[in-house]
């Protein structure tokens, strides 16, 4: 009997069989799928890019200078200036398609510091003068009047790095201008100290000789130190930048160069294999009338060692400038 009992109890419950419905098991409410969710918007990454800035030189004549922003607070401001062939953006401003890394510029930026090229008369975005010739001493002067731009702008001296010839005017620049900058660094220095050069009368018109695709590539003498792409880039923004040989003359104002004579801390520095003698590199140093200098040698670089060795460059460059400090003695 107490087996039947919950039976009976079911059957007191439970409505006419005709009445019942089916029983069913109970079933679960599946939840509704949950749409996927929207793409997040693309996000367009921009690329910060040198800002033309126009300088005007004591004679009046406008000079090109481009500026690029430091990320974040900046650390100070650094001139960098071209050599003999070519001007700012195609040496210190390489870009091979988005790859920003043999761009001096962008790693002086990422490091937190604002960098400037300056374009010498005949080069880039600063056109010649009336006589269509560029002469040393007016070279200096010209880097002079950047050098005070940037000082007024940025409310301190810069660092001054000059390559090749570019290392030539630098020195000549603070031999005369002593306070222009805070330390100079002497790149690819392309001169023997004791060399000197006769006087030159170059009268007439200057000769404007087309720059060539050879002359673009021939700063890069070691196989293997930096790609075909990135060689092939430099030669494309070179051509187009400096279509025309920009022409020098009374190169024997390049005799007042003294190492002596230098007032502010200097670094040396070149590649290892630079075809430009050591011995000159070695002079340069060791006469250097300045207690506050190093000599620094980039391994595996040659003439282009900043774009063949870019890491090791901006770390020589850069350890050098840092360990300065304002009002630090000189002497």
């Amino acid at each position: 009997m107490r087996r039947l009992l919950p039976l009976a109890l079911m059957l007191l419950a439970c409505p006419a069989p005709t009445e019942c419905p089916p029983c069913t098991p109970p079933t679960l409410a599946t939840p509704a799928a949950e749409p996927d969710p929207e793409p997040e918007p693309a996000v367009a990454v921009t690329i910060a890019e040198p800002e033309p800035l126009t300088v005007t030189a004591d004679d009046g004549h406008p000079l090109r200078l481009w500026r690029l922003e430091a990320e974040g607070p900046a650390r100070g401001a650094i001139v960098l200036l071209h050599g003999r062939t070519w001007s700012g953006l195609p040496d210190f401003d390489l870009r091979v398609a988005e790859d920003r890394s043999l761009s001096l510029m962008h790693r002086l930026r990422e490091r937190g510091y604002v960098s400037y090229a300056l374009d010498l008369r005949g080069y880039g975005g600063t056109e010649r003068d009336a006589t269509g010739w560029l002469e040393p001493e007016r070279a200096a002067e010209d880097l002079a009047a950047a050098l005070a731009r940037v000082r007024e702008r940025e409310g301190a001296a810069p660092d001054l790095l000059g390559w090749s010839y570019g290392a030539l005017i630098g020195q000549l620049c603070v031999q005369r201008h002593p306070d222009a900058a805070r330390t100079l660094t002497l790149y690819g220095y392309p001169r023997d100290p004791d060399a000197r050069t006769s006087a030159q009368a170059s009268k007439g018109d200057a000769p404007r000789v087309p720059n060539t695709e050879a002359a673009a590539a021939s700063d890069f003498i070691t196989p293997g130190t930096i790609s075909a792409d990135a060689i092939a880039a430099y030669v494309r923004v070179a051509m187009a930048a400096d279509p025309i040989k920009a022409d020098w003359r009374s190169t024997q104002q390049f005799n007042a160069l003294d190492p002596e004579l230098i007032p502010i801390p200097t670094l040396v520095l070149h590649g290892d294999r630079d075809p430009f003698d050591r011995l000159w590199q070695a002079k340069l140093f060791t006469r250097i009338g300045q207690a506050d200098k190093q000599w620094i040698v980039i391994p595996e670089g040659d003439h282009a060692a900043h774009l063949e060795q870019p890491d090791r460059f901006v770390a020589a460059l850069l350890g050098f400038v840092e360990i300065q400090r304002p009002g630090r003695p000189t002497k």
